[in-house]
């Protein structure tokens, strides 16, 4: 069914009108040209994109200006008008898609990893790390042997302090107060260190 306002034309008129678009510019052959198609071409991107007017609309201007430039290459041997036109429509379709983001394309590894940025630590912060380490293992060095023993079962070896009051034979109460006492002395020892 044809829409009462597209002006009709046949495959030879339309193969005419695109000639004297080629080869002089013709305008009125395009208003023609334009008259004919650009309500078709709508029709098509809507009915593939339901309630897409933007789209259909910036279709058909694509369309149409491909048209107007690329005349010349319309070679009447090897396709009618019509499925020349909208094979321009349907490749116009997939650029814009792909401008837009509507349209999944490949995804190149080598790509993605070059826009990755480096999680590794900067050479000041593994500067700054290792001497924190140093500190905490100077201090860990002037506890009682009871106190950092049962900090390196906690925070070391990853032990509850019912695992260590086990291992250890001793009372829960006396497990905590070592580990208190302990974290209580690194704290005067490491802020004596820093000031």
């Amino acid at each position: 069914m044809s829409n009462p306002e597209t002006p009709t034309m046949d495959t030879n008129q339309l193969q005419s009108l695109i000639e004297q678009v080629a080869s002089e510019r013709n305008r009125q052959a395009f208003e023609r040209l334009f008259e004919h198609f650009a309500p078709l071409l709508k029709s098509y991107s809507l009915a593939r994109d339901p309630g897409a007017h933007l789209v259909a609309d910036e279709l058909v201007q694509e369309v149409l200006i491909k048209l107007w430039n690329k005349a010349h290459l319309y070679d009447p041997v090897k396709a009618n008008p019509n499925t020349w036109i909208y094979t321009l429509a349907r490749n116009c379709r997939i650029d814009y898609l792909r401008r837009n983001g509507r349209y999944g394309g490949d995804i190149n590894a080598d790509q993605l990893f070059d826009t990755l940025e480096d999680d590794g630590r900067s050479p000041f912060e593994l500067t700054q790390q290792k001497r924190i380490a140093e500190q905490i293992h100077r201090a860990l060095s002037q506890l009682p042997v009871e106190q950092s023993q049962v900090l390196a079962k906690t925070y070391m070896e990853g032990k509850t302090q019912q695992e260590i009051a086990d291992e250890l034979n001793l009372p829960l109460g006396t497990v905590k107060s070592r580990i208190r006492l302990a974290l209580q002395k690194l704290e005067i020892i490491i802020g004596g260190q820093t000031q």
